[in-house]
């Protein structure tokens, strides 16, 4: 590959691409998710309804955005195989809730055919705030 006519602007977006990327692991399995800081006592159930946005952040961690703007943050236990290549859930209750040890289910895409992958089981919901970047 030739690269001709590289302004100084765009070395920063290289050195980027090749900046290594930190995974999760049994350690830390927050790895790759943004920094959070906890703001009360886990929680058992969270209510489906009140979910705004639901943000895999890694094969382990699955951040839940309520209605209003809290956050809760789901670490499960171990691995979840294609959850954070894929980045999306999916599972099935009859309630209006979602629970500690409830299956979820790494949501994949096979050729434009949405289908179940590895199925995972959630961890406590942590009520939590993203820590803010002091560079911003």
């Amino acid at each position: 590959m030739i690269v001709r006519n590289l302004s100084l602007a765009t070395l920063p977006l290289f050195a980027l691409a090749c900046a290594p990327v930190e995974r999760a692991t049994d350690a830390n399995p927050a790895a790759g998710a943004p920094a959070v800081k906890v703001v009360g006592e886990a929680q058992h159930c969270i209510t489906r309804s009140q979910i705004r946005q639901t943000t895999v952040r890694n094969d382990r961690v699955i951040d839940f955005e309520m209605v209003g703007g809290k956050v809760y943050r789901s670490t499960m236990a171990q691995s979840c195989p294609g959850l954070g290549f894929e980045r999306s859930i999916t599972y099935e209750t009859s309630i209006n809730q979602l629970c500690t040890n409830q299956i979820v289910y790494a949501l994949q895409n096979y050729a434009g055919v949405l289908q179940r992958g590895a199925g995972c089981t959630l961890g406590e919901f942590v009520p939590v705030e993203y820590v803010k970047d002091k560079g911003r």
